[in-house]
């Protein structure tokens, strides 16, 4: 009204203070999990019953705008060992990001995953097989862009990767540079669907056995999550084929393998999947294996779950065996169970 004090104008600088102690604040990230097992089995005598699985201590920081650093260590069979130490810088030129370190391969959709992450509690039998008993991993380096255009309605990502590989089904165990590109397609199909579509070309060779292994894959990952369910529904549709093709002393042999992966998530403490595996033997006689993997999980938070697990196995040299699974996960810390 008339008399009133005008309003105070004059512009202030604002000021954050931040009430973190300075100690804490140069401290990394750190996560725990545990991955625990009791094991059931068709044949006797039993063996390896209770399986402390794996113990992961994950460090993750922000060193500076530009770079951050990731350490996963494990505890494995009374054995330390580093899964992954890797530095990787964002914002480059090219729209690249570079990776540096020991780092789990882009191969596929789930052999970036750590073990504890997987829907099953074991990597497909194709990676066990075709890459080794945990996957592709090494030591070298990564590049990493977005296609800065869009074919079909599609994004494209590509990765070009450089490592130093043990990968016992591609080399016979031995320490080879391994080269690896990968294309993977995304597409929004409606507010509740994404689909996934990847190629994956990677291999070496063993100069000390003379041998030499390239690998191509395939794959496609269907997704429904409907908006308004949150995470209480959702269901994934996983679709994998791999074509082995190795020359050893001379000797050329063409394989193939697969699988086919279900996970239904049907509220937001239960989750339902199934998993089929096949493959041929990645080298020598020509031996087929293929195994049947029901799951039930039961999510009791973001911290635990609990995951029951049938395992029918055949091999068409060995034959058959069954086992019954159960995997308890648990995890502490800011990362728990991310998929990396």
């Amino acid at each position: 009204g008339p008399g009133a004090a005008p309003a105070d104008t004059t512009s202030r600088d604002v000021v954050f203070v931040s009430h973190q102690r300075n100690a804490s604040v140069l401290n990394p990230e750190i996560s725990a999990t545990g991955d625990l097992r009791l094991v059931a089995r068709d044949q006797s005598p039993q063996r390896d019953n209770g399986v402390a699985r794996e113990f992961e201590i994950a460090f993750q920081s922000a060193l500076d705008p530009y770079s951050t650093a990731k350490i996963f260590l494990t505890f494995e069979d009374e054995e330390v060992g580093v899964e992954e130490g890797y530095v990787y810088w964002t914002g480059l030129p090219g729209r690249l990001r570079l990776d540096l370190g020991k780092f789990r391969q882009q191969l596929g959709d789930l052999n970036r995953w750590h073990l504890h992450a997987l829907p099953e509690s074991e990597y497909p039998l194709v990676y066990q097989r075709y890459l080794g008993a945990e996957g592709l991993d090494g030591a070298g380096i990564g590049l990493y862009t977005a296609l800065p255009f869009s074919l079909a309605g599609m994004t494209h990502e590509v990765w070009v990767q450089g490592t130093t590989s043990p990968a016992e089904g591609l080399y016979l165990a031995g320490h080879q540079p391994t080269l690896l590109g990968r294309l993977q397609n995304f597409r929004q199909l409606s507010r509740s669907a994404y689909a996934q579509l990847g190629f994956t070309a990677a291999g070496g060779n063993n100069a000390d056995s003379a041998l030499t292994s390239r690998l191509l894959g395939l794959d496609f990952r269907l997704t429904w999550r409907p908006p308004q369910a949150g995470t209480r529904q959702d269901l994934t549709l996983r679709l994998e084929g791999y074509r082995l093709r190795s020359h050893l002393a001379g000797a050329a042999t063409t394989r193939y393998g697969g699988f086919a992966d279900l996970t239904y998530r049907a509220s937001r403490r239960w989750v339902l999947g199934f998993r089929g595996d096949w493959l041929q033997a990645p080298r020598g006689a020509d031996t087929r294996e293929w195994q049947l993997t029901p799951t039930l999980t039961w999510w009791e938070s973001e911290f635990v779950y609990l995951r029951l697990e049938g395992q029918h196995h055949h091999d068409s040299a060995a034959g058959s065996d069954n086992r019954v699974l159960l995997q308890a996960v648990f995890a502490m810390g800011p990362h728990k169970h991310e998929t990396y």
